[in-house]
């Protein structure tokens, strides 16, 4: 049987046919710990004998495991763990994944927690780490070493949408033993799915298009079952473990992926082609443009470009912020994926301690928008920019 389209697989996918008291949504199991009939009963659950798989809250929930089963069905993968963020979920896999004396290798237009994480944190347990450039799977393939246990990146990345060739990055880790781990948040399983494409782990920040409506915190992680395991068992450990009630907005929110990415891809879309042509926008990174250096290799892997839109205007930085607070649809946030429409300056939203060299020395300058398109109607998102451009 042919794989079920992501409309059919984000409502019903990863679910049992009948819940229990015949619900048709998933009930909230809100329960810290779990009881035992008896000390029969007790002895055979440590001995495998039974088929209950919750014993205490950090170790599983019925709500979670909804919701790992449900993201492990859209990517395609075997098994999946919820956290109760993405940067618990990024942060858990890789330690999961290296001891003292590994090497990691990352793009260096990563997420910079991520990047923070891998080059001052892990550091300091004698893990050694290298930066290459965004998509240069020749500086990758040269920055690898005997000791590299694992590559990480994000697919797209953030905020220029840089999107690897994902087939050659699995396959030259792949003849290496070197696992590999694409923080797919951007994407959506239903514009990209990694593991199709030889990758190990994926994992998502639901906070995001999951949850898709900017009121839930979680982290989503999925691969062979293996490695996810793997995963889990320092998850027990380190504790950071998504919630029932959480987990149940993130569940909800699934329901309708397929049907909202769609739209902010086609408004996305709309969007940057408007401002490619605008005279005060001098360059836009949408993966969808031809313009975009990854537009092949996007065009390739991907079925949608997805909902975030990066420009540059030919402003100053005062001047940039004066069209930000000219835009009347998109609220100021930090953060992408929901109904809502968010617009920021990363100047100022992510690089406010820094100055203007120092963050152009980064690759951010003083007049780069980032939007993040919500599933408003996308003619009016568009007047909105226009009028604010003057």
């Amino acid at each position: 049987m042919r794989r079920k389209s992501p409309e059919t697989l984000a409502v019903h996918g990863g679910e049992p046919r009948r819940y229990d008291f015949d619900a048709l949504a998933a009930p909230i199991v809100q329960t810290a710990t779990y009881t035992f009939r008896d000390t029969a009963e007790l002895v055979a659950f440590f001995e495998g004998r039974t088929s209950r798989e919750e014993e205490y809250g950090r170790y599983g929930n019925p709500s979670v495991r909804l919701v790992e089963q449900k993201v492990a069905a859209l990517e395609g993968a075997e098994d999946g763990i919820a956290f109760a963020s993405g940067m618990a979920a990024v942060t858990t896999a890789i330690l999961a994944l290296v001891k003292s004396g590994s090497h990691v290798v990352l793009f260096s237009d990563c997420y910079r927690r991520t990047r923070q994480f891998v080059t001052t944190f892990l550091d300091r347990f004698g893990v050694s780490s290298t930066l290459v450039p965004p998509a240069d799977l020749d500086a990758l393939e040269a920055a690898l070493r005997p000791e590299t246990k694992l590559v990480v990146s994000e697919a797209p990345t953030n905020p220029y949408q840089t999107v690897p060739d994902l087939p050659r990055l699995a396959r030259i880790c792949r003849e290496r033993r070197i696992k590999t781990l694409i923080d797919s948040t951007f994407a959506t399983p239903v514009n990209l799915r990694p593991i199709e494409h030889g990758i190990d782990l994926v994992v998502h920040s639901a906070t995001k298009y999951l949850g898709g409506h900017n009121d839930v915190l979680g982290g989503v992680l999925v691969g062979k079952q293996g490695l996810v395991s793997i995963v889990r068992d320092l998850r027990h450990v380190l504790g950071g473990v998504l919630d029932p009630h959480a987990a149940y907005l993130i569940h909800r929110g699934i329901k309708s992926l397929a049907v909202r990415v769609r739209q902010q891809n086609a408004s996305a879309l709309a969007m940057a082609q408007t401002l490619e042509g605008h005279p005060r926008v001098r360059r836009v990174w949408y993966p969808g443009l031809a313009s975009h250096p990854n537009h092949e290799v996007a065009r390739e892997l991907m079925t949608g470009f997805g909902g975030v839109v990066t420009f540059e205007l030919d402003a100053s930085l005062e001047e940039t912020s004066a069209f930000i607070d000219a835009c009347e649809i998109p609220r100021i946030a930090p953060s992408l994926g929901g109904v809502e429409s968010l617009i920021e300056q990363p100047a100022l939203m992510s690089y406010f301690e820094l100055t203007t060299e120092q963050r152009q020395a980064v690759g951010i300058s003083d007049s780069l928008v980032r939007y993040a398109v919500g599933i408003e109607d996308a003619d009016e998102l568009i007047a909105d920019l226009l009028r604010a451009l003057g």
